[in-house]
């Protein structure tokens, strides 16, 4: 278990607790639940039911086929008759008789490191005569006592016979190999395993993607660390793997519990034993007699009722050899654990799942249901993934899930309690306020209200409460409704709002509602709303509005008018262009503003030569035709900031403002006699009438508004005098 993890989920949780709101509870409730069944395990304290749980899952897995592989030559009691410790001689005739029925391997789990009364001899010739023999030896870890292997065997055909206990001295583990200094030893299932499958041509090698894992055939063995599964911090040494047990069936219903085929040592001495027990197996040698006390514990020697019952050591390393072969050959799955980050991953999902169940349930009995389900779905998961050959972490994940859902259990209580004071103390509260209130809950439904708000909307609050604006208003307003409530349970800021409100008569207010949200001790939150009907004052505003929009549509036609009385009392009715008065004005504020600014004014008095005689021969209409013809002509002979006016009859003006020289305006008076002489058809009719001009200039001629229409109209009369169609100054 990672130290440095659990102090970063800590750290976490502490972060998660200080900032997230209450809509992540079950998220911050599931990290610390995790974080406080991590730090128990860290320490241990699970180790003991995980590997209990364990045993369980193997008692429960089915059978297997009968191994045909193994053959286990007992010295039973039967076979302590000849002598105890067995002698060599006997030992060797074993050995002969045995490979006379040509097994693959034999393996020889006795000790012989010194010779043992008689047959000695035979034993050696016998060692030397068989390639396909092995021996075992105990190792010395850390300088115990060992036990030497056979002295005259081939180191080559030796195995170690070390053992690894858990702490409560059961087996679960088993060794492959082991290193004292540099040299690598190899164990007796191992050997003996190589030898079997050696025909097969499957031999010991690396794992093509983990070179530091061993291969053989289909089957890579993952090393075991010391926190693998529920373990935490156990011996690791050695190249060690957990093992997967295999559960054999039997060839036969008599016996009572089913290992491996065994037979008598007195049996094979006595001729007595198949050679199809023997030819093309595996032969393991080996005590089973209960009065040497040589047995060892394994997950199925525990019992749920009697006690536990020890296997003899020879069956150990059948399970052990059947164990690599069975994977080698047929693919069967090793145990093996999950990576830290998926375990705490599992944890975790459980841990959630039991929170928020629970929270969203809520109701008793289908929680208690939901609860015994995921229990069950959660052992039924580790049992399906201890079958492929994965030992996932049950025990904790049973404690987080429990924890989340007794937490959240506690909490649901409390929130429930705190909720119930809350809305007995908000209903005392609001029933003595006049505005019609209402309390929701975060699903928007009503839980408390007062008698004007009850009134107000026409039904009694045993209909109203624990329902919502759904079920008694039309759906458009609802939608108002409900938006404005997420405004608020979302921003927790209070907002105001006009809404439309239909009663339970049917007639439709108009409302202005105040909302904001309230928190009690437990965290359950409350939208207050403030209803305040502006039906009337609303009426009253659109008529002061529809009055204002009528007070200024009269404004308006009466400026439109005077707009047009002024235009009429300003401008020429047959033109178009400013009268004698409108000129009047302009020529005065102009000789101002020449005054102020220490600029020339031009005046051009115009009288047009032959307009009477067409006046006279086509009529007044043509000649009034003329005169908005001519007057079109100036304005288009002008700059924007000049002013031509009719004056009457066929009598125009022209004030040309900001001249540099008086010469301008002659250039001026020129364009304008150009202009209007230009021939001009009306009814079919060329006609062609000239210009008189007068000119005066302001100050140089004079600098009274009078006195300068007086010159310039001395000046248009000496221009007519002069021959008409030309222009004269003052």
């Amino acid at each position: 278990m990672s130290q440095q993890f659990i102090k970063r989920l800590v750290q976490l949780v502490l972060g998660l607790k200080s900032s997230f709101s209450k809509g992540h509870r079950e998220l911050i409730i599931t990290v610390t639940v995790v974080i406080l069944v991590l730090l128990l395990r860290s320490l241990g304290l699970l180790q003991s039911l995980e590997l209990a749980v364990l045993d369980q899952f193997f008692h429960l897995r089915p059978q297997e086929s009968p191994n045909h592989r193994i053959t286990i030559v007992a010295v039973d009691e039967a076979s302590l008759r000849h002598g105890f410790p067995i002698a060599d001689g006997v030992i060797a005739e074993l050995l002969a008789k045995l490979q006379a029925h040509q097994p693959r391997a034999i393996g020889l789990d006795i000790y012989r490191d010194v010779p043992i009364k008689y047959g000695y001899t035979e034993l050696v010739q016998a060692y030397q005569a068989m390639p396909n023999l092995v021996g075992v030896e105990l190792l010395a870890p850390e300088g115990k006592q060992r036990v030497a292997p056979p002295p005259q065997l081939n180191p080559q055909q030796v195995g170690f016979n070390n053992i690894v206990y858990d702490p409560d001295g059961k087996v679960r583990r088993s060794l492959l190999y082991w290193h004292i200094g540099n040299q690598p030893h190899e164990s007796f299932a191992l050997k003996l395993a190589a030898l079997y499958l050696k025909p097969e041509k499957i031999l010991p090698q690396r794992a093509a993607n983990n070179p530091e894992s061993l291969q053989l055939g289909q089957a890579v063995f993952t090393r075991f660390t010391g926190n693998d599964g529920a373990y935490v911090g156990v011996d690791a040494r050695g190249y060690q793997i957990l093992s997967n047990f295999p559960k054999r069936d039997c060839d036969t219903a008599k016996k009572s519990r089913c290992s491996y085929q065994q037979v008598s040592m007195a049996d094979v001495l006595a001729d007595k034993v198949s050679p199809n027990l023997i030819k093309d197996r595996i032969v393991l040698i080996g005590s089973t007699a209960a009065s040497i006390k040589e047995g060892v514990f394994i997950p199925y020697s525990s019992r749920l009722i009697s006690g536990a019952e020890p296997i003899p050591g020879i069956v150990l390393q059948a399970y052990f050899v059947d164990q690599l072969i069975s994977a080698a050959l047929d693919g069967r799955p090793l145990l093996q654990a999950w990576p830290d980050v998926w375990e705490y991953l599992w944890i975790f999902l459980w841990s959630y799942i039991g929170a928020v169940t629970t929270w969203q349930i809520r109701r008793p009995l289908p929680s208690i249901l939901s609860v015994i389900f995921s229990c069950l779905l959660l052992m039924l998961s580790a049992y399906l993934a201890f079958l492929s050959g994965w030992w996932i972490p049950l025990i904790p994940s049973l404690l987080t899930f429990s924890g989340s859902v007794i937490w959240i259990t506690y909490h649901l209580a409390y929130t429930q309690e705190e909720l119930k004071r809350s809305k007995e103390f908000l209903q005392q509260i609001i029933n003595t306020i006049a505005d019609p209130i209402f309390v929701k809950n975060e699903q928007l439904q009503w839980i408390v209200l007062n008698q004007a708000y009850c009134q107000f909307i026409g039904y009694p609050d045993t209909m109203l409460i624990d329902k919502s604006d759904l079920d008694f208003f039309p759906q458009h307003e609802v939608e108002v409704f409900r938006k404005q409530d997420q405004l608020v349970l979302t921003t927790q800021h209070p907002q105001e709002n006009e809404e439309e409100f239909t009663d339970a008569y049917g007639r439709t207010h108009l409302i202005e509602t105040k909302r904001s949200l309230h928190k009690d001790a437990a965290g359950n939150s409350f939208l207050v709303g403030v209803i305040r009907d502006i039906t009337q004052r609303k009426l009253m505003e659109d008529e002061l509005r529809r009055t204002a929009a009528e007070l200024f549509r009269s404004n308006h036609e009466l400026k439109l008018k005077e707009d047009k009385l002024r235009y009429l009392a300003y401008h020429d009715s047959l033109t178009g262009l400013p009268n004698r008065k409108f000129f009047a004005e302009q020529l005065q504020e102009s000789i101002n503003w020449a005054h102020e600014n220490h600029l020339l004014l031009g005046l051009l008095f115009i009288d047009l030569d032959g307009f009477k005689q067409v006046n006279d021969t086509l009529g007044h209409e043509v000649g009034d035709r003329l005169l908005v013809i001519i007057g079109q002509r100036l304005s288009n002979s002008l700059r924007a900031s000049d002013t031509v006016s009719r004056l009457g009859g066929d009598e125009f003006t022209v004030l040309l403002r900001a001249i540099p020289h008086q010469q301008v305006a002659a250039k001026v008076a020129e364009k304008i006699m150009a202009s209007i002489t230009e021939p001009i058809v009306l009814n079919g009719y060329t006609t062609k009438v000239s210009a008189s001009i007068g000119i005066s200039i302001y100050p140089h001629t004079s600098q009274d508004a009078d006195t300068l229409v007086k010159q310039a109209d001395v000046a248009m009369y000496r221009a007519k005098n002069l021959g008409k169609n030309c222009y004269e100054f003052f």
